[in-house]
């Protein structure tokens, strides 16, 4: 049974915070969560208008990295509305499951219901877990993957090796993740976009007064670029590191194996 485990405590809108990104630990992800509880119900339709509909083949590459398993296993950390869930499962062969985990409750319901909706509630389970705390068996999962939820964790060594941690030997992991433009005509165009339309469609369009349209791109600006984030994943332990850039290096797709 596809499940959604309450939280403890009501989370409620807050005012802006103020530079979120620069922050750690505890601080950020309270912050964090509270921002996208905010939006969770306009996050899809955001996503698709912000990102010219870019998102959904970003996506579609990054499962394409997971190497198909008979009855496998997948866990997708920072799941958020189960995109990459959904496409991540049917690489897991007929009797294969997959855990989408996310703490943030309010994001992970609008997964359930779209996992429901698609009628995959026998194969995908929605779990509330934190990234630097998943609660799963070390070597519990063939694969695990990420979407664009590496930058908004506290401690991003400590997610990284808590994933290879619950992964099986030989297990790859894809991160799908923002990063830095190679060309640096797309840098500051890319700049202009982000750190100016952006929050202004953030603030007209999708009426948000929680900041995390702001926040989103400053998030990107200090996540570690391609080359930094091989090195910490080295550090944690993967092997064959690799990535591969998307739409001139605005996102990337790590793949390591542990």
């Amino acid at each position: 049974m596809v499940q959604v485990e309450e939280p403890s405590v009501r989370q409620e809108a807050p005012a802006p915070p103020q530079a979120v990104s620069t922050w750690s630990g505890p601080a950020r992800e309270q912050a964090v969560q509270r921002m996208f509880t905010a939006i969770a119900g306009v996050y899809d339709l955001n996503n698709t208008l912000l990102s010219f509909g870019l998102h959904y083949r970003w996506k579609k590459i990054a499962a394409s990295f997971v190497t198909p398993v008979d009855q496998g296993t997948a866990l997708d950390v920072g799941s958020g509305t189960a995109d990459l869930a959904l496409l991540v499962e049917p690489r897991m062969g007929a009797q294969g499951r997959v855990v989408a985990s996310d703490l943030n409750y309010a994001m992970l319901a609008e997964g359930l219901k779209k996992v429901a909706g698609k009628g995959r509630a026998n194969a995908i389970t929605c779990l509330q877990a934190s990234a630097e705390h998943l609660g799963f068996a070390d070597n519990t999962f063939d694969a695990v993957t990420t979407g664009f939820c590496m930058r908004n964790v506290g401690n991003l060594p400590q997610a990284v090796s808590e994933i290879r941690r619950v992964m099986k030997p030989g297990g790859r992991f894809v991160c799908l993740e923002f990063s830095r433009p190679v060309f640096g005509w797309l840098r500051a165009l890319y700049d202009w976009y982000s750190f100016t339309l952006l929050p202004w469609v953030g603030t007209k369009v999708a009426r948000d007064r929680t900041g995390v349209y702001e926040y989103l791109p400053a998030s990107i600006r200090t996540f570690p670029d391609q080359e930094r984030l091989c090195q910490i994943l080295r550090t944690a332990g993967f092997q064959h590191v690799e990535y591969r850039n998307l739409t001139g290096g605005i996102v990337a797709i790590h793949v390591a194996i542990k």
